[in-house]
């Protein structure tokens, strides 16, 4: 389930909302530094890579349940390092600000994200996807693109893979003022 407001709470959003369901949930991760790929970059609005310098933080996530033996979730997050670099939450997953969501991890280093938007459609799963998914090879998984902003810039961007049988998305925020006068 994703809602605006529910990644303004504190804590981890996805074990927010395992509790909610009366699940506990579980990660794992592996950080690293890269140059952003052609079709990150584009959606960070990163100018051309400067030779092979590394331009932004990759982390790679598998969530699941502690009732489940693998994953359900396969996450992929870039965030610029013209941001982050130097910074207590430089790592994702490390630091005072570990397992938190990115609007919490922002706002510590004093970036207030105000907006977000998400891509959503089905394709096929890549081969590691479904091997990593406990699926078969070419089921149908849903892809969720996913960017935070504060202002016009972008501070993440994510590729969300579930399994399309398994995974239903529900989508909720505010409609804004109604106040007709």
């Amino acid at each position: 389930m994703r809602s605006w407001f529910r990644e303004r709470q504190a804590g981890s959003p996805f074990a927010q909302q395992m509790e909610e369901q009366g699940r506990s949930g579980r990660w794992e991760y592996s950080s690293y530094t890269m140059r952003a790929p052609e079709g990150v970059r584009e959606r960070l609005g990163l100018d051309e890579p400067d030779g092979d310098r590394h331009d932004v933080m990759c982390t790679v996530y598998e969530f699941s349940t502690h009732d489940e033996d693998g994953p359900w979730m396969l996450s992929t997050s870039w965030e610029p390092l013209s941001l982050t670099k130097g910074t207590p939450i430089a790592f994702p997953e490390g630091g005072p600000s570990a397992g938190l969501g990115v609007t919490h991890r922002m706002a510590a280093i004093g970036i207030q994200v105000d907006a977000w938007d998400e891509e959503v459609w089905a394709r096929p799963a890549a081969p590691d996807e479904a091997q990593r998914l406990r699926i078969g090879a070419g089921a149908i998984v849903m892809i969720v693109e996913r960017s935070y902003f504060a202002g016009d810039t972008v501070v993440e961007t994510c590729d969300i893979v579930v399994p399309a049988e398994t995974t239903k998305l529900v989508y909720n925020g505010p409609v804004g003022n109604t106040d007709a006068s």
